[in-house]
């Protein structure tokens, strides 16, 4: 496209005076450009009728660098030829012409902003675009008006999609688009051009043959080898992308919070967690090491951990990097808290259904501590192994299946919903015993007994809400990813992506699967936020800052057995000896002389709640 600055660009050449013109404002911008004239080195913008620019821009970018990664995700509307004065537009915004004898800045005017957005707005409408709040046309200089501005030479306006007939597909039953081919009978074009082929177009990164990932397994994009994303993407803009790394920042510092609170109320009073419960403490412990993960990408920069020299995202990530710290961190981690979850449920099952002890849970913890942490192991080694971490363009962090929707599928979505599956299906059944025992309780026993065990009831079953629901959210979250994936990303290198294919995730639920993910961390301690929670803080706070309190209970008051140890001893000869300490269920020594109930109490588990 060849434009001409006619005699408004010899205006601003020679003066403003001599044309009764004034300079032009710049929105944005308060002053003309600081930096010197450069040459134009952005590939979209070079050749359209000027060729020096200066820098920073009146968006504020320091570098052509910089300016080309976001100008370059037009290019599709550029490519398609929505509007013959987009690409200018474009380029005066990106990179303002810069003229030596001309110190002022100056714009294009109001008309072509305004044929640029009327030409592409509605291709934009249709895959769920708005026209850019910071391209607002009424914002420019009208032409012809006071303010200085620059337009195209009227012939190459005319020369746009209304005198430049656009090819159709050919009669006949319609094809597929095929990567790599030139095919002119593509079913329902998305746009509305003759070029079907498929390559490494811009804004994505073409791999050199000199780099070691040059013809390497997976690094392709819509099926074109050797082509990357770019390191932030095509989908989202600079405001979302910040907004969604402040986000995470905020979940992470959330769930590092609570988490570390739990593992040192766990610290305080370890005799106070005991089977079925106990899990949760690694569940916890778990969630830490993966907000630690996000604070790290977060402390060392999305470009750091996501990204290649060469500005495209990581693929094939291995070796001793911070990509592969984040992703240890994060799937290593993240893997281990879904089985301890497993391991919860599954205590809780051997205690309300199978009346198990706490003391024969307990005997089987080595086997719990084995599978919690043998199987993640295994799988992330399975991982490194196949060259499977890459970098998440949206969120700045490395996982497996961020650019590879199979990999995702095997070691991200198909072991989550196995331990969804496998936990829900243990609380149901230990659920159904619990109903059980209620039903008997009341029965036989009384209201008051009976009321304890439905407090106990409605913990549990809080608990499993808030943890089964963000889990359930987290799999439907890379369910989309990988079922939309490859149509998401197929428009940045294919012109003619099916229309009926949505190529734009839903930003919220991307938000929403981060959000979810975190606060599962940050449910994991709802469980011990009781009394006893705080008075075991308490009684820390008057060991630290003197105090005593050693001889209280957990409710203030003076020890008994201190006061009188003898009487104290005498009575407890008498009292019947409960299962567990604290369990919410009665002891035989209560209950009505019926032989059925007594089985039950008697093996009943400790139930206990913390």
């Amino acid at each position: 496209m060849r434009a001409v600055l006619t005699a408004v660009l010899l205006c601003a050449v020679v003066g403003g005076a001599v044309c009764n013109m004034q300079p032009v404002a710049v929105t944005n911008a308060a002053a003309a450009p600081a930096g010197r004239c450069e040459e134009i080195t952005i590939p979209m913008c070079r050749g359209i009728g000027y060729n020096m620019t200066s820098m920073p821009n009146q968006l504020n970018h320091e570098s052509q660098e910089e300016a080309g990664m976001e100008v370059h995700q037009f290019w599709p509307l550029v490519e398609i030829n929505c509007s013959a004065d987009l690409k200018f537009f474009l380029c005066s915004v990106y990179t303002p012409i810069c003229i030596e004898e001309y110190q002022q800045p100056l714009q294009a005017c109001r008309s072509v902003c305004e044929r640029a957005r009327d030409g592409c707005l509605p291709v934009m409408q249709r895959y769920g675009f708005v026209w850019p709040e910071k391209m607002q046309c009424d914002k420019l200089p009208v032409n012809g008006g006071p303010e200085l501005c620059m337009a195209q030479d009227v012939y190459e306006q005319q020369q746009g999609p209304a005198a430049k007939p656009t090819k159709k597909p050919p009669g006949g039953t319609p094809g597929k688009c095929k990567p790599g081919s030139r095919a002119k009978g593509c079913e329902k074009y998305a746009f509305d051009g003759d070029d079907c082929e498929c390559k490494c177009r811009p804004p994505l990164v073409a791999v050199e043959k000199d780099s070691v990932r040059y013809n390497r397994s997976g690094v392709s994009v819509a099926g074109v080898d050797n082509c990357a994303m770019p390191c932030r993407g095509v989908l989202f803009n600079d405001e979302e992308r910040d907004f969604a790394s402040t986000w995470i920042a905020l979940w992470s510092s959330i769930c590092c919070v609570t988490t570390l609170m739990t593992l040192t109320t766990y610290t305080i009073d370890t005799q106070r967690f005991k089977y079925p419960e106990k899990p949760i403490v690694f569940l916890s412990g778990c969630y830490l090491m993966v907000s630690l993960g996000y604070l790290i990408r977060v402390y060392a920069g999305h470009d750091a951990v996501a990204c290649e020299l060469d500005g495209s995202v990581k693929y094939n990530a291995s070796g001793p990097t911070p990509c592969t710290l984040v992703f240890l961190l994060l799937y290593f981690f993240g893997m281990a808290s879904s089985i301890w979850w497993v391991i919860l449920a599954f205590t809780w099952f051997l205690a309300a259904g199978l009346k198990w002890g706490n003391e024969a849970i307990a005997s089987y913890s080595q086997y719990f501590h084995l599978a919690a942490w043998l199987i993640p192991t295994v799988k992330s080694l399975g991982v490194l192994v196949m060259s499977a971490v890459d970098g998440d363009t949206f969120a700045g962090v490395c996982y497996v299946g961020n650019q590879n929707p199979d990999n995702l599928k095997m070691f991200v979505l198909a072991p989550l919903i196995v331990y969804l599956v496998l936990g829900v299906s243990f609380l149901l059944g230990g659920f159904v015993s619990l109903f059980r025992i209620r039903n008997v309780i009341k029965q036989q026993v009384g209201r008051s007994k009976a009321d304890k065990l439905e407090k106990l009831m409605i913990r549990i079953g809080v608990f499993s809400v808030m943890y089964t629901v963000p889990a359930s959210v987290v799999i439907g979250c890379y369910y989309y990813e990988a079922r939309y994936m490859p149509d998401r990303i197929a428009h940045s290198a294919c012109p003619c992506a099916d229309p009926d294919r949505d190529t734009k995730p839903v930003y919220t639920m991307l938000m929403l699967k981060y959000f979810m993910t975190l606060v599962m961390g940050v449910t994991s301690g709802v469980w011990i936020w009781s009394g006893k929670t705080i008075g075991s803080w308490k009684r820390l706070s008057r060991r630290l800052f003197g105090g005593g309190g050693g001889g209280r209970t957990s409710k203030g008051g003076p020890n008994p057995i201190l006061i009188n140890p003898g009487k104290q001893r005498k009575q407890l000869q008498y009292m019947p000896a409960p299962s567990v300490p604290g369990s919410t269920l009665p002891s035989s020594h209560h209950l009505a002389p019926s032989s059925s109930l007594h089985h039950h109490i008697i093996k009943q588990a400790p139930l206990s709640h913390v």
